[in-house]
């Protein structure tokens, strides 16, 4: 018999007696409310067709990068862990990827990602002894079963999993056709809204912008052969996406720093940069200028405008080339965002339709300028703890050093950011856990009362998601 699998009921916790019964108080009384998912990137194909789950490997561990990095760490090949390169080549069987999975189960002890995967295991498919190499190929052989049932379609799990709303991140080109395909199925109940993701058309030091300004321009109805035709483009994607539910734009940038040149400036940037005449300088104003253009759109559309920044991207060149991004060699960095956000801030700040979410890698500006930011402009908010820092001492962090100064109502709530659908609710819960504790804290210290506790953990789950992203 194998090792069992049961997540303690009082994980993540605090381990004074006294402290952990204020937090289980506090996370009962959140722990079924509904899911708001305000980022992530969940396919929305997946509930517009409501097929299957066709085996674990392929719904656990191949779309995964924080379970697929540690295991190419500890020298698994990534085409082993399901993922097909650029020239095509056959990727490993599912049998297979999920026998390393199983073989590298004790890699994951003491990360975060092993927290939600015994949760998602456990509570999700009902496994009831940890993977292990011995009986891999046992436990895949039944949960392919398993999951080809009917209770365990997409659709039955996002309302198992009481998800509210659920925000997916898109391309602007891209038709929405699963979220119209959604909206026009009266069997469908449940919300599921696009994001807009424009990196590819503001980045204009990338090698491939022409080619992505092509195919913008086609999805748009625009030719788009000069600064204006662009700028054009983009606020008709904008409003086709805020037609079809759109509520945020999304922006993974290099720095959260946005110019505002005069519209001759910007023309003779875009010629010159269009033409290949212009310099890697210009390229890189022009990415500012753009994003600067998205800020404007929003004080017009009201779209919320999420900043994402602090990470260098694609971090190994022939990983990239192979298997391309989002494949696990992303790495964090240093951010500045006061000096970075001042023109922006500048003009927007104060705006009434105005609203900024920031997100970032780097935890030492969290009390240095995110946080003093967010508690004077009315537009700023503090992104919840994000990718590498959505694991539960890092989130007490971030709720120590943004607190104190912003207080308990500037921030996101918390964003899952997951590609693996059936981690949606173990995020979450985690979330609810970690804040559970950190306020039971509080409460036993007598800074705020057992009924604050109440009102703010409810607020971080429902109302702050929903303020933040306009949900």
């Amino acid at each position: 018999m194998g090792v069992p699998l049961a997540p303690h009921p009082d994980r993540l916790f605090p381990p004074d007696p006294a402290d952990r019964g204020i937090a289980r108080e506090l996370h009962a009384a959140v722990a079924e409310l509904p899911i708001v998912s305000p980022h992530g990137h969940v396919d929305p194909g997946l509930l517009a067709e409501d097929r299957a789950f066709g085996d674990p490997a392929s719904l656990l561990v191949t779309p995964d990068h924080y379970v697929t990095r540690l295991l190419h760490a500890h020298g698994v090949p990534l085409e082993r862990l399901g993922l097909t390169d650029a020239d095509g080549a056959v990727a490993a069987a599912p049998r297979e990827v999920w026998r390393e999975f199983c073989a590298g189960w004790p890699l994951f002890l003491g990360t975060a990602t092993r927290g939600w995967l015994e949760q998602e295991l456990a509570e999700v498919l009902g496994v009831t002894e940890q993977p292990s190499a011995d009986h891999a190929d046992a436990l895949f052989d039944e949960l392919t079963a398993r999951l080809a049932r009917a209770d365990m379609h997409p659709r039955a799990l996002f309302h198992r999993f009481r998800i509210d709303a659920l925000a997916t991140t898109d391309d602007p080109a891209d038709d929405l056709r699963h979220h119209r395909a959604l909206a026009a199925d009266p069997s469908w109940t449940g919300r599921v809204v696009p994001t807009f993701r424009p990196d590819r058309y503001l980045d204009a030091t990338s090698p491939g912008w022409p080619a992505a300004l092509d195919r913008l321009g086609e999805a748009a109805g625009i030719a788009i052969g000069s600064y204006d035709d662009l700028v054009a483009a983009l606020e008709r994607r904008r409003a086709y996406f805020a037609e079809h539910g759109a509520t945020a734009t999304d922006h993974s940038a290099p720095t959260p720093r946005a110019a505002f040149l005069d519209v001759a400036d910007a023309r003779r940037l875009f010629d010159a940069v269009r033409s290949g005449s212009g310099t890697p300088a210009d390229a890189t104003t022009l990415s500012e200028q753009l994003l600067g253009e998205m800020a404007r759109m929003s004080t017009e559309d009201g779209l919320v405008m999420a900043l994402h920044c602090g990470v260098r991207r694609n971090h190994h060149p022939g990983t990239w080339r192979r298997f391309g991004p989002d494949t696990g060699h992303d790495i964090p960095v240093h951010a500045e965002f006061t000096a970075a956000l001042a023109p922006m801030l500048e003009r927007f700040g104060t705006h009434p339709r105005f609203r900024t979410v920031l997100f970032t890698l780097d935890e030492t500006v969290f009390s240095r300028e995110l946080a003093p930011l967010a508690g004077f402009y009315p537009s700023v908010f503090v992104g919840a703890p994000w990718w590498f820092l959505d694991a539960p001492r890092a989130m007490r962090r971030a709720r120590d050093a943004i607190t104190e100064t912003a207080g308990f109502f500037r921030g996101s709530g918390f964003v899952d950011d997951t590609r693996g659908f059936c981690s949606i609710p173990a995020r979450h819960d985690t979330a609810r856990r970690v804040d559970a504790g950190y306020l039971a804290g509080l409460v036993a210290e007598h800074v705020i009362s057992l009924d604050d506790a109440h009102t703010v953990i409810r607020n971080w789950v429902l109302d702050a998601p929903r303020t933040a992203f306009g949900l």
